[in-house]
């Protein structure tokens, strides 16, 4: 989805569409808001739709980071017990790390894999 202008904004947005939308897929039809249900539905069903090409794609405008990240939080606030902690809490209780630092992680797998 590479435009004109050679910007990735459009497969941000769309990848950012659709994992929205199988998240409220998720909120609606699954009663269940338990942390090892939460977890296997996002790692299964919805980071995949944010993490698919990154490596060639890699959101590095802050905008589009926040934007992907925005996903990310909407997901594991959707755990009832830790809706109102401080996302970073819920990501170290969660053992989740960020998406901008797996991208970082992504990124260097690639370059050793080249080398």
């Amino acid at each position: 989805m590479l435009c004109d202008d050679l910007k990735w904004d459009k497969q941000c947005t769309a990848a950012v569409k659709q994992a929205n939308k199988i998240l409220g897929m998720i909120k609606r039809n699954f009663v269940d808001r338990s942390k090892e249900t939460i977890l296997a539905l996002y790692k299964s069903l919805v980071r995949p739709y944010l993490e698919y090409c990154i490596p060639l794609w890699n959101p590095h405008l802050i905008k589009d980071v926040k934007l992907i990240e925005g996903v990310h939080q909407r997901a594991t606030v959707m755990i009832q017990e830790i809706q109102h902690w401080k996302y970073d809490d819920i990501l170290n209780y969660l053992g989740l790390v960020c998406l901008e630092r797996r991208s970082v992680r992504s990124d260097l797998i690639e370059t050793f894999s080249i080398m």
